[in-house]
């Protein structure tokens, strides 16, 4: 028989009921169920067992716009939210980790041109929430298969140097015989820029005399993705 309150009997927490409706909800609906601050509670509550994270995660959901953006939030904008500390940026890092692995295993063992949207996915994923310019390649086999996934460049929120020769170059090295050029947009626009269509030219008339083809410059940001091929900005 059950303890009347005054002899002993400890309630539990009103939270570990709405932990296990929501983690319920997750299982029997899917995550398409959860509003953005819902999934990122799931994620809190690793980091968090013992208080009610539901203020938190909407806190950081109005700061940061969506679970994908609080996601990859860097670490000291994450700080700078009361009540956020190391165990929960780990869990945030770890989530982030996973995604990527998980979009990049779709097309490691896949021809590259025949999974486009993986590709993009991939490319998304990685780059797309980032808060400073990143130039990627992607490096493929003659017949279209992943050989190496770069960062080549690191910049600012606005712009990467890009090195035409150093691209080819590392091409060479791996022997790669064609390439997908790769960079983000932190603004979120993902609009190809003047300077995106000249580089990538350049790139190009470097490139093609040695055998290596450039197959497209993607270009992501939060609002979407930009191809230079589809745009037939490039030939």
């Amino acid at each position: 028989m059950a303890k009347a309150r005054g002899s002993g009997f400890k309630e539990a927490p009103h939270y570990h009921g709405h932990r296990e409706r929501l983690r319920s909800r997750f299982r029997e609906s899917g995550p398409a169920a959860l509003a953005d601050y819902e999934l990122l509670e799931l994620v809190l509550f690793r980091a968090v067992p013992q208080r009610d994270v539901k203020p938190l995660a909407k806190v950081l959901i109005e700061q940061f716009g969506s679970f994908a953006e609080v996601i990859s939030a860097p670490s000291a904008r994450l700080k700078e939210v009361d009540g956020v500390g190391d165990a929960i940026i780990t869990e945030f890092k770890v989530v982030e980790a996973a995604a990527q692995h998980l979009a990049k295993g779709r097309i490691r063992s896949k021809k590259v041109l025949s999974s486009w949207s993986a590709v993009i996915d991939y490319c998304r994923t990685s780059m797309a929430f980032a808060d400073k310019e990143q130039f990627r390649i992607l490096f493929l086999d003659k017949r279209n298969q992943l050989i190496a996934d770069e960062v080549q460049q690191k910049g600012t929120v606005d712009h990467t140097p890009v090195y035409p020769r150093e691209v080819v170059k590392r091409a060479l090295e791996l022997s790669a015989t064609a390439i997908v050029l790769v960079h983000n947009h932190p603004s979120g626009d993902p609009t190809p820029s003047r300077t995106d269509i000249q580089m990538t030219k350049t790139i190009i008339d470097v490139a093609r005399p040695l055998g290596i083809e450039v197959h497209d410059h993607i270009i992501v940001g939060k609002d979407g993705h930009a191809s230079l091929k589809s745009l037939r900005l490039i030939s």
